[in-house]
C-alpha cells in the first residue's frame, strides 16, 4: 500500500483515487478512518465511493468491500460501466465484494424489536476478514438511520458502525444525504459529530447553471487546503476535482522568442512573443481576431511546431474556409499532423468540463501552441466566479506545460471598451492586443497596438492594418489621430518642426525660457 506520513509520529494517509482531492488533503486520508461524504441528490456521492475502492484496486492491489443500502449490486455494477469502472472484472479477481443491505419492498417485515446493526456490522466483518480488504465504503448510511426516528438513536448507531470500521483497521467512506446545500450536513444533525472527517459535495443551482463543487468540512489532524473547489464527472474518469494546488506560481520563465505569425507584429515586440507567453487579443466583432489566430497558427507550422485551436464560435469547416481565404491550407495541416482542430458549442459542457476537455488534449496532442477563440464565448455559460477560476487553471497550465497560447475577447461595442472578459483575464496575460475600428473621413479602417508585453520593450504606438487574400497586413502608425483606444477617434494637426521648436523656447506659463 502506498501510504504518506505526514509526519514521524502520528497520521499516515492513503491516496484516495481523486488526484485533485489528494492535493486538498496534502496526500491523501488518514488511514483507518472513516470519512463522512454528504451531498445532495446529483452531486456525486455514490462515484465518489466507487472511485475510492477501485482506486485502491488499480493503484495499490487493495480489495475493497461495498456496502450498497439503496441500489442493487447489478444496479451499481451497471452504471459504474457507463463510467468506465470494471466492477465485474475486480469481482472475478476476488479484490471486490458487495455487502447487499438494501430493503425489498416486496417482503414483508415483522417487527419484534428495535433495529439495530449487529447483523450488518458482522457480514462486514465477514467480507473484509475473508478478502482481507482496507477499504470499505457503505453507500448510504441515511438510507439505514431512516429506521429510526430520532437523533440520539441515529448517533448512537452510527457511533457503533464508525468504531467497528476503526477495529477492523479499514478505510471507510460512509455516504449520507442532505436536503439543502448550504445547511444542516445530514437529516439528523448529528452525522458530522461521529465521523473522523466530513466532506461535502454540492450541486448548486447557480444563475441558471449547475455546479458541482467539494468541500472538506472536517478533517481531524491533518493539514488541508480550505474553500470550495469546482468538480465534475466524465466517462472513464468518474469525480475530477479542480484544484490550483499543482499550478502554483513557480512555473519557469522562458527566454526564449517565437514567430508570430507576422514579421511586422515580431518587430512591434521587439523579436516576437516568448515561448510561454498567454496572449490575448480584444477587438469588436470583425476586427480580425479569428484571423490573428489563423496568423499564429500558420506561423508555429513554419517552424514545424504542432497547435492545437479550440473554437467556440465556429465550426471547425468554416475555420478552415476561412483560412482558405487568407491563403492558408489548414486542411492539408491537419492531414499532416501539424494540427488539431476541437470545435464546440460552449453550452454543451459547463465550464469546469472544458477546463478537462483542454488539459487532456493538450497532455494527449501535446502542441507547442494553442489558440482559444474565443473566451467570450465560455464566459455567457458560466458565473463570474466560475469564469475567474477557469482562466486561473487554464493560464497556470499553459505556463507549467511552457506552450504559446493565443485567446480571443470580444469587446463590448464596435469601437471597442473593455469587456468583463478582459476584466477578468488582462492581469493574467503576458501580452494584450488591440484591434480597434477607426473613422476617418467617413471611411472605416483599422488600428492594431501592442498594449502589454512582459519581460520586453515594445512598440506602443497604435499601427493600421488591412485584410486581403493574403491575410493581416501591418502597416505604419497612424498619425494626427487620437482617440483610438477610447473609441472617439479624432483627427489633429501635427505640430511642424518650426513650431515645436518655438515652443519649446517657452515655459508652461507662456513666459521665455532662460
Amino acid at each position: 500500500m502506498n501510504a504518506q506520513s505526514t509526519s514521524p509520529s502520528t497520521i499516515v494517509k492513503v491516496p484516495t483515487g481523486h488526484p485533485g482531492l489528494d492535493q486538498i488533503l496534502r496526500g491523501g486520508m488518514p488511514i483507518g478512518r472513516t470519512t463522512l461524504v454528504s451531498g445532495t441528490a446529483g452531486s456525486g456521492k455514490t462515484i465518489f465511493a466507487l472511485q475510492f475502492l477501485i482506486g485502491g484496486i488499480r493503484d495499490h492491489d487493495e480489495a475493497a468491500v461495498f456496502v450498497t443500502c439503496e441500489e442493487t449490486p447489478d444496479s451499481i455494477r451497471e452504471n459504474a460501466a457507463s463510467l468506465g469502472f470494471a466492477i465485474v472484472g475486480h469481482e472475478q479477481e476476488r479484490k471486490w465484494t458487495f455487502v447487499d443491505a438494501t430493503y425489498d419492498p416486496g417482503v414483508e417485515e415483522e417487527v419484534v424489536g428495535a433495529f439495530d446493526f449487529a447483523a450488518l456490522i458482522a457480514r462486514i466483518e465477514h467480507a473484509v476478514r475473508t478478502t482481507g480488504a482496507t477499504r470499505v465504503a457503505i453507500d448510504s448510511l441515511g438510507a439505514l438511520m431512516t429506521r429510526y426516528e430520532d437523533a440520539y438513536t441515529v448517533r448512537r448507531e452510527m457511533l457503533r458502525v464508525s468504531n467497528a470500521l476503526r477495529t477492523l483497521g479499514v478505510t471507510s467512506i460512509l455516504t449520507n444525504e442532505r436536503g439543502v446545500e448550504h445547511g444542516e450536513i445530514g437529516r439528523f444533525g448529528v452525522e458530522e459529530y461521529v465521523c473522523d472527517n466530513v466532506l461535502i459535495l454540492r450541486n448548486t443551482l447557480d444563475e441558471e447553471s449547475r455546479r458541482r463543487t467539494l468541500e472538506v468540512l472536517k478533517m481531524r489532524g491533518v493539514d488541508h487546503l480550505t474553500g470550495e473547489f469546482p468538480v465534475t464527472i466524465l466517462p472513464n474518469q468518474g469525480l475530477v476535482v479542480i484544484t490550483l494546488e499543482g499550478s502554483a506560481l513557480n512555473a519557469e520563465s522562458s527566454t526564449v522568442r517565437i514567430h508570430s505569425g507576422l514579421e511586422a507584429l515580431d518587430e512591434m515586440c521587439n523579436g516576437g512573443m516568448f515561448r510561454d507567453s498567454v496572449s490575448l487579443v480584444s477587438g469588436a466583432t470583425g476586427t480580425g481576431k479569428t484571423l490573428l489566430v489563423t496568423e499564429f497558427i500558420d506561423g508555429g507550422a513554419s517552424q514545424g511546431e504542432r497547435s492545437l485551436i479550440f473554437s467556440f464560435e465556429e465550426s471547425r469547416f468554416q475555420l478552415f474556409r476561412n483560412a482558405a481565404g487568407w491563403g492558408r491550407d489548414f486542411e492539408t495541416l491537419e492531414a499532416s499532423g501539424a494540427l488539431r482542430v476541437e470545435a464546440i458549442y460552449p453550452e454543451m459542457r459547463s465550464l469546469e468540463d472544458h477546463l478537462v476537455a483542454i488539459m487532456n488534449a493538450v497532455d494527449e496532442y501535446q502542441p507547442t501552441r494553442i489558440a482559444i477563440d474565443s473566451l467570450s464565448a465560455l464566459e455567457r455559460i458560466s458565473t463570474e466566479r466560475s469564469f475567474r477560476e477557469f482562466l486561473i487553471g487554464l493560464t497556470s497550465f499553459i505556463k507549467h506545460r511552457q506552450i504559446a497560447a493565443l485567446m480571443t475577447a470580444t469587446a463590448r461595442t464596435l469601437l471597442g471598451g473593455e469587456s468583463l472578459t478582459e476584466a477578468h483575464i488582462s492581469t493574467l496575460t503576458d501580452m494584450i492586443m488591440l484591434l480597434r475600428y477607426v473613422e476617418m473621413g467617413g471611411e472605416i479602417r483599422r488600428g492594431f497596438a501592442v498594449l502589454k508585453l512582459r519581460g520586453s520593450t515594445h512598440d506602443k504606438r497604435i499601427h493600421e492594418f488591412t485584410v486581403d487574400g493574403t491575410g493581416m497586413n501591418l502597416r505604419g502608425p497612424f498619425r494626427g489621430v487620437t482617440g483610438i483606444l477610447s473609441g472617439s477617434p479624432q483627427s489633429v494637426a501635427e505640430a511642424s518642426p518650426d513650431l515645436e521648436i518655438v515652443a519649446q523656447m517657452f515655459d508652461p506659463d507662456g513666459g521665455p525660457t532662460s
